[in-house]
């Protein structure tokens, strides 16, 4: 699914998420407290964190929905190895 790092930062950003409880690729990141400055710092961490540079086509708020989403759009952002 996704690395370490992600589930991290996402982590930071869910304040409603209990530690130990799993994160699925379809679980609502709005109902654990993401919410759109949370969204914001999120992207600038991930951007930092990867290396990388989200595509205007990802900065919308689908992509911020689930955390299968967020990857999806983090791995298309990635260069290819």
């Amino acid at each position: 699914m996704w690395d370490e790092q992600f589930e991290a930062l996402l982590r930071r950003h869910l304040s409603l998420l209990p530690p130990g409880d799993e994160l699925t690729a379809d679980t609502n990141l709005r109902e654990f407290g993401l919410d759109s400055m949370g969204a914001v710092e999120l992207l600038s961490a991930l951007e930092a964190g990867y290396s990388v540079q989200f595509d205007e086509e990802a900065l919308v708020l689908d992509t911020f929905t689930t955390p299968g989403a967020l990857w999806s759009a983090l791995s298309t952002a990635r260069p290819a190895p």
